[in-house]
C-alpha cells in the first residue's frame, strides 16, 4: 500500500509492525510522486465503473483530496521546519521503546534511522522556502535536542539496552547523521532566519469554509456553523434553566428560586461542582465503579450489544504527560495492533499544588459530570466503539475514519443511555450533559468567531465562561484548540447532532418497529463512516 510505504510512522502507530523496517522519505521526487498516486486515486474513483465499495470510495476520496490539499495547495514540505524536525527527533528514541524486535533487529533498525535522517535533513534543506518565526523557533528546539542526544546520548542507551553496533560503519552513519543535524540547524539560523513569515495561526473566512467543506465533506458554510451552532446555544441554556429550577425546587423546597436564569444555573452549578472527588486516588475508585456500573446497565436495558472481552484499563494520568495530563484522555488500541488494550487516562493533579488549586480542579471533574462523561468515553461511546469497528471487514474505515463520526458518535450515545433511564432523577447529572452539550456548541461557534471574525483570546475566554458556561477548566483550554484544531472543533457538535436527526428519522420511518439495539449495534459495526451513508444502510434492514 502506497500510504504504508509514504507514512510508515503512522502505519506502525496503527499496529502495522512491519512498517518499523521503513521510515519517511521527504525528498522532492517522493512528494511529487506520492502527489500523483493520490491525483490519480481521484481519478479512479470519479470513473463510472469503479468496482470499490461506494462507502469506501468516498472514505479514500477523503483522504486522497486531503493529501493533495497538504502537499499541493499548503505545501507543509516547503513552509514546515517542523514537518522534518519531528520526524528527526522521533526517529531514534521510538526503536528503544519496540519491545517486540529482537536486540539485532533493533540494531539494523538503528542503522537505517540514521541513514533516514541525514536524509531528511538533506531534504529539508532542499525543499524550505519560507517559515513561520513559530514554526522556526520549535524546529530549532527540536533539532538542537536531537543532536544533543546523538552526540552525548545514543550510544550509552544502546550500551544499556544491550544493543551492539553491528551494522556496517555504525560509527559512520552516526557521524553523517550528527552533521546533517548541525548543517539544517546551520541553514534555519542563517537562511530561514531571514526570510521568516508572520505566525499565522487564524484562517480567515476563505479558508476557514473550503478546509469545512473539505472536512465535512458537504457544502456546510463557516456562516451556517456560526448560526446553528448559536441556535444551540440559546436552546441549550433554556434547557439547563429547567433542569435546574426542577432541581432547586426539589432540593430547597423551602427557598424561593431566583427570577434570573443565569443566576438558577449558576445555584445548580455550583452544588454540582461541590460533589466532586477528594483526590486522585478517590476518582480512580469512583471511575472503576462507575464502568462497571455502565456496562450492567447497558445489559439490562438492551441499549447495545456489549463486546465479548474487557480490554479496558483505567489509570490516573501520568504527570510526565504534561498539560494533558490536566484533561485526561482515552489511548485507544491501534486498528492493527495484536495487543489490543485501550488505556483511560483520567485527569490528574499534583497533591503538591495549593490546596484551593487542587479543590478547583476536581470541582471542574465533578461526579455529577463524570457520571455522564463515562457513557460518552467508555459504554456505548469511544472506548466500545472503537473496540467493536476493529472487527470491521472494511480495512479502509480504520486507517482514514471520518473524523465527524467519531466524536460525534461518543457525544450522541449521552443523550441515548440518559433517555434509557441513566441516573434517572438525577438532575445534576442531566444538568452535567447539558453543560457539556452547550460546550461542544461553543466549540463550534468560537472556532469560526476566531477564524471568521477575528476574536481573541479573551473574548473567547469572555463568552465561553459567561454566555456558554464553561468550567474554567476546559475554558482555558480552548484557545489552544481553536488555533491548532479548528476543523475537529466542530465534530462534538457537527456530529451529535447528524446521530440525533438520524436516530429520529429512523424512529419516524418505523414507528413500533424501531429497535434501539439494532440501531446501536448498526451504526458501531459499519465503522466510523459519514453519517448520512446510514440513511441508505437502514433502509436495507428488516427490522423484525
Amino acid at each position: 500500500m502506497q500510504w504504508k510505504k509514504f507514512y510508515p510512522s503512522k502505519a506502525l502507530d496503527s499496529g502495522i509492525r512491519s512498517s518499523v523496517f521503513n521510515y519517511e522519505e521527504r525528498s522532492k521526487e517522493t512528494i511529487e510522486s506520492w502527489l500523483d498516486f493520490n491525483e490519480e486515486i481521484l481519478s479512479e474513483l470519479s470513473a463510472a465503473n469503479s468496482s470499490i465499495d461506494p462507502v469506501d470510495g468516498r472514505l479514500l476520496r477523503v483522504k486522497a483530496q486531503s493529501e493533495v490539499d497538504k502537499w499541493k495547495t499548503l505545501t507543509e514540505h516547503e513552509t514546515s521546519l517542523r514537518l522534518y524536525s519531528q520526524l528527526i527527533s522521533k526517529a531514534i528514541t521510538s526503536i528503544f521503546k519496540a519491545d517486540y524486535l529482537l536486540a539485532s533487529e533493533k540494531s539494523i533498525v538503528l542503522c537505517n534511522r540514521l541513514k533516514s535522517i541525514t536524509s531528511l535533513a538533506k531534504a529539508a534543506q532542499a525543499n524550505l522556502k519560507q517559515v513561520s518565526q513559530n514554526n522556526l523557533e520549535k524546529g530549532l528546539k527540536d533539532l538542537n535536542k536531537t543532536h544533543r542526544y546523538l552526540q552525548t546520548d545514543i550510544s550509552n542507551e544502546m550500551h544499556s539496552k544491550g544493543i551492539l553496533k553491528t551494522c556496517d560503519s555504525f560509527n559512520l552513519h552516526l557521524s553523517k547523521a550528527i552533521q546533517g543535524v548541525a548543517a539544517l540547524i546551520d541553514f534555519a539560523e542563517v537562511t530561514l532566519q531571514k526570510n521568516t513569515s508572520e505566525t499565522l495561526s487564524i484562517l480567515g473566512k476563505q479558508e476557514y469554509d473550503r478546509r469545512l467543506a473539505l472536512y465535512t465533506d458537504s457544502n456546510l458554510t463557516s456562516t451556517k456553523l456560526e448560526e446553528i451552532a448559536l441556535e444551540e446555544i440559546q436552546t441549550v441554556k433554556t434547557l439547563m434553566t429547567d433542569v435546574s429550577r426542577k432541581y432547586l425546587r426539589k432540593t430547597y423546597p423551602d427557598r424561593t428560586v431566583p427570577k434570573s436564569n443565569l443566576e438558577i444555573i449558576n445555584l445548580a452549578l455550583a452544588d454540582m461542582e461541590k460533589d466532586a472527588p477528594k483526590n486522585a486516588t478517590d476518582y480512580l475508585q469512583f471511575w472503576q465503579q462507575l464502568a462497571n456500573s455502565a456496562i450492567e446497565f447497558i445489559q439490562e436495558k438492551n441499549i447495545a450489544t456489549l463486546p465479548k472481552n474487557n480490554t479496558l484499563q483505567i489509570q490516573t494520568a501520568p504527570e510526565s504527560a504534561g498539560a494533558a495530563a490536566r484533561i485526561g484522555w482515552v489511548a485507544s488500541a491501534p486498528p492493527f495492533d495484536p495487543n489490543p488494550m485501550t488505556t483511560l487516562n483520567l485527569p490528574s493533579i499534583p497533591e503538591t499544588l495549593p490546596k484551593q488549586e487542587q479543590i478547583d480542579f476536581w470541582a471542574s471533574f465533578n461526579k455529577p459530570f463524570n457520571r455522564m462523561i463515562v457513557i460518552h468515553e467508555l459504554y456505548p461511546g469511544h472506548y466500545m466503539q472503537l473496540k467493536i469497528s476493529r472487527e470491521t471487514p472494511h480495512p479502509i474505515r480504520m486507517l482514514f475514519p471520518y473524523g465527524i463520526y467519531i466524536e460525534g458518535w461518543a457525544t450522541f450515545t449521552e443523550k441515548v443511555v440518559l433517555d434509557a433511564g441513566w441516573e434517572s432523577g438525577n438532575h445534576l447529572t442531566l444538568l452535567a450533559h447539558l453543560r457539556k452539550r452547550l460546550e461542544n456548541a461553543n466549540r463550534a461557534y468560537t472556532s469560526v468567531q476566531v477564524h471568521c471574525n477575528g476574536w481573541n483570546k479573551e473574548q473567547v475566554l469572555k463568552f465561553s465562561t459567561e454566555t456558554s458556561l464553561l468550567a474554567p477548566q476546559f475554558a482555558k483550554s480552548l484557545w489552544g484548540r481553536i488555533t491548532n484544531s479548528p476543523m475537529q472543533l466542530t465534530s462534538y457538535f457537527l456530529g451529535g447532532a447528524q446521530f440525533t436527526e438520524l436516530l429520529a428519522t429512523e424512529k419516524n420511518r418505523l414507528g413500533n418497529r424501531f429497535n434501539l439495539k439494532l440501531f446501536m449495534d448498526t451504526v458501531m459495526k459499519a465503522g466510523p463512516i459519514p453519517i448520512d451513508e446510514f440513511y441508505t444502510i437502514f433502509k436495507n434492514i428488516n427490522p423484525d
